[in-house]
């Protein structure tokens, strides 16, 4: 079974498991608090490379996060990882690579319901497709 931080999730529930557990786990005083605040207004997207078996965390928080604000939310993370009796993510009792990732960016979407207005991958890869010579571009494509 997996583990998320020592509860038991399925697959499709690691992001939510992971920000509801990271909450919990974390320090508490005012820098569990001051966690807590920073986090709420988060997104959480879990992904798996297959390749290297890493489990990713990636935390999408609002562009008026500071430096210092983003900094203490690692150095939180890197806390729970020294101190918990239990890793990030487990499979059947073990330990499974993880990383977790802060970012305030936010990549327009160019396929999809939210797609950017104006972007597609033409204009994405536009300035890609024009360094190449003319027999190699794509005229239906641009």
């Amino acid at each position: 079974m997996w583990k998320i931080l020592g509860v038991d999730a399925l697959y499709v529930e690691f992001a939510d498991v992971w920000k509801e557990r990271i909450s919990e786990v974390v320090s508490e005083g005012d820098n569990g608090r001051r966690f807590r605040e920073l986090m709420k207004d988060s997104g959480v997207l879990y992904m798996m490379n297959g390749a290297t078996e890493i489990h990713t965390f990636m935390v999408e928080l609002p562009e008026t996060v500071s430096g210092d604000d983003l900094q203490f939310l690692a150095d939180e993370i890197v806390n729970v990882a020294k101190t918990a009796d239990f890793p990030f993510v487990s499979l059947n009792g073990n330990y499974e690579k993880c990383q977790v990732i802060f970012t305030t960016e936010k990549e327009p979407e160019i396929l999809g319901l939210d797609k950017a207005e104006g972007i597609s991958a033409g204009a994405v890869f536009a300035p890609i497709l024009e360094s190449w010579s003319d027999k190699r571009r794509n005229e239906t494509f641009m």
